[in-house]
């Protein structure tokens, strides 16, 4: 549409120019702004017009470029009709409505109603016009909802301001989910209101009934030793706060904070597509011993709002944790030098996700000079409280790892020296090693 604010502001240039055998009525501008709903044009006026220019029996109403605008009404009134103006000769239709008017008229109501996933907000009464076909039309508005929600701050749940923008479709909109009781702000067509030179128009309502629920889960992993310490434990857990590739057994501790309106909690603990626990208490103490990528989701439910957990409807209200276990791994050093330089001084293996574990060592003639099942702990080169001799030492170890089969037992020393162990699927995670350990002392510290 062309030059439609034109209309407005030239109004009152226009009727001074015209002829004595114009009647006039005093003119009184208001601003206007176009709107686009569809294939429709509405023109918004602040209020009614009150203007009555005659030219025969045809109320005109002109711009100083002679554009005319032409009605076969008596008046120049909101609602009660299509208009049109003449551009090159064509007509072009729009609507007009009194917006001021509307508003004065209104008084306005909001319908609440609380889902588990949405709030549906119903307005009335609603904006409506008529289109050049002669069908009667909601005008689509836009609202902003202000209100105080819910949001996870260091340690519980905290009141967050939370804004909503949208457009009513057929007087209504889908905002987010309320989680507690709160107040809220509506603020309607703040652009129109703005281009009307009118103040916002604002509504206030509240819910004091919330059925949504959600929840918070803080995971906290068992540390086993100092971070900073050094260590023959490959990925041990050393942050409380980091679950991804870990050796095995990983503690993790899952501490669920529901929001106001929860009643129940459900976990589900699944390694790959295997489910292979399920708890019902708020919080979970679980040890992840198998290698693998292990999914952990806590759901809540209430009464208004429960989780079918057949057809997947409980993903939508759960918390979804990620974390995974390295497979296993055990390597011999081949010499070690208990000198007291800090570096090396004790025979110790490098190893991950261990679900059991013996070593034995022995001197030249077959003598037992160590022996552990911990394999975090290693030998610091003294048989009693004398240091051995150096030269070369004679080890045999015998390890699981937590990615054999749950029956997996030690091999037969031909399979063993065949070379078999850890190439078949049959020996994974399975580890029988010997060998020489050279212990060296050199210059002590």
């Amino acid at each position: 549409m062309k030059r439609i604010s034109s209309v407005i502001v030239g109004l009152w240039l226009a009727v001074s120019c015209w002829a004595l055998h114009v009647e006039t009525m005093d003119p009184i501008l208001y601003p206007a702004t176009e709107v686009k709903d569809g294939v429709e044009t509405i023109l918004l006026f602040q209020d009614e017009i009150a203007l009555h220019l005659t030219e025969g029996a045809t109320d005109v109403y002109r711009v100083p470029d002679n554009t005319v605008i032409s009605s076969g009404l008596e008046d120049f009134y909101p609602d009660e009709g299509t208009y049109y103006i003449i551009v090159g000769g064509e007509k072009e239709y729009f609507t007009v409505i009194s917006y001021k008017a509307y508003l004065k008229g209104s008084t306005f109501k909001v319908d609440v109603t609380p889902k588990c996933r949405e709030t549906i907000l119903d307005f009335s009464p609603a904006l409506t016009y008529m289109t050049s076909a002669g069908v009667t039309k909601t005008l689509n508005r836009h609202v902003s909802v202000y209100y105080t929600d819910i949001g996870w701050g260091e340690s519980d749940w905290q009141d967050s301001a939370a804004v909503y923008t949208g457009t009513l479709i057929n007087n209504r909109i889908h905002i987010p989910p309320f989680y507690q009781s709160t107040d809220f702000v509506l603020l309607f067509d703040s652009a129109w209101h703005e281009a009307l030179n009118l103040p916002l128009d604002t509504a206030y309502s509240m819910i004091t009934t919330p059925i949504a629920v959600k929840s918070h889960v803080v995971s906290t992993v068992t540390v086993r030793g100092n971070g900073s310490e050094r260590s023959n434990e490959v990925d041990r857990p050393t942050d409380a706060h980091v679950l991804e590739a870990r050796s095995a057994p990983l503690e993790v501790y899952f501490e669920a904070h529901p929001s106001p309106m929860v009643l129940y909690n459900s976990w589900r603990i699944s390694r790959g597509n295997e489910v292979i626990a399920t708890r019902s208490d708020e919080n979970v103490r679980y040890v992840f011993t198998t290698n693998g990528g292990y999914t952990v989701v806590e759901s809540v439910a209430n009464d208004k709002c429960p989780c079918h957990t057949d057809d997947g409807d409980c993903e939508k209200d759960s918390t979804v944790i990620k974390l995974s276990v390295k497979e296993s791994q055990l390597l011999v050093p081949n010499v070690f030098t208990p000198n007291g330089d800090g570096q090396n001084d004790e025979f110790r293996v490098l190893y991950r996700s261990l679900r059991d574990y013996h070593i034995w060592v022995y001197n030249r003639w077959g003598k037992l000079v160590y022996e552990s099942t911990d394999p975090s702990k290693g030998w610091d080169g003294n048989i009693g409280s004398r240091p051995a001799a150096e030269g070369a030492y004679y080890y045999v170890i015998r390890a699981i790892g937590t990615d054999a089969a749950k029956d997996a037992g030690y091999h037969s020393r031909q399979a063993y020296e065949k070379g078999k162990l850890n190439s078949d699927d049959a020996y994974i995670g399975v580890y029988q090693l010997s060998g020489d350990i050279n212990l060296l002392r050199g210059k002590n510290k």
